[in-house]
């Protein structure tokens, strides 16, 4: 789900849609790994690769500041938000009670052809050993599951927690190993089966587990969260326009 604009004052007409632009640009920058977490993030090199100017680069920036994805400093810079163990425990401690419920309020609301296009993306899922494909095709299912949602507060979140810690969930799938990707499969299969039975509390109670086991991956991890990433040329090449 894409993250609409973020409301209140900002710029207007042609500013406005260079904002996006470049925000959108970036952030797909960064939920694809090409800028990892702690990465600077270059304005002016930016705003030359995009042939914007640098004021929609700093609404982009906040806009991205907004949503979690990037820390803002005045008169010292922009960088690519990251978090050290705790700040991500505490994430997905969350998102475990957080997108249970999310799933809980969308089941009554989803239609067939949306329970079929869960069993097709699962299907799709189990046939890639890919972690980027795995990872689009698995944000396509789990955030169709919440698409019958409709309280707004609770689907802002799910994006915004979804975003902040897709480095993360990289990071989960390149560990899983084969079993792993096997209990994922299952875990999705678990899922979409309570879905389609309606019965939205063994969903909430499948869907609890498939994050709780994530996090406590991660736990095992403590290297992730301390690596040394881009230096700022290499953060001035990551950020220009994708292929």
């Amino acid at each position: 789900m894409s993250p609409s604009p973020t409301p209140g004052a900002g710029p207007s007409g042609a500013a406005a849609v260079a904002s996006q632009r470049v925000a959108d640009h970036l952030r797909a920058a960064i939920l694809s790994g090409e800028l990892r977490p702690g990465a600077r993030i270059m304005q002016e090199q930016v705003a030359a690769q995009l042939g914007a100017s640098r004021l929609p680069v700093r609404e982009a920036l906040r806009i991205l500041a907004a949503e979690g994805l990037t820390v803002v400093k005045s008169n010292s810079g922009a960088w690519v938000s990251r978090m050290d163990m705790a700040e991500c425990e505490g994430v997905y401690k969350i998102r475990e009670r957080l997108e249970p419920l999310a799933l809980a309020e969308s089941i009554p609301h989803l239609t067939a052809e949306q329970v079929a296009e869960l069993e097709t993306i699962a299907r799709q899922i189990e046939l890639t050993t890919d972690v980027d494909r795995f990872l689009a095709l698995d944000g396509r299912l789990h955030l169709l599951t919440y698409s019958g949602c409709r309280v707004t507060q609770i689907t802002a979140m799910v994006d915004r927690f979804w975003n902040t810690t897709q480095h993360y969930r990289r990071a989960f799938a390149r560990l899983a190993g084969d079993s792993g990707w096997e209990l994922i499969h299952a875990e999705h299969r678990l899922i979409i089966d309570a879905i389609k039975r309606a019965d939205t509390v063994d969903a909430e109670r499948f869907l609890t587990g498939h994050i709780r086991r994530t996090r406590l991956e991660l736990a095992q991890h403590p290297e992730l969260f301390t690596e040394e990433d881009h230096d700022n040329d290499h953060t001035a090449d990551a950020a220009g326009p994708a292929d």
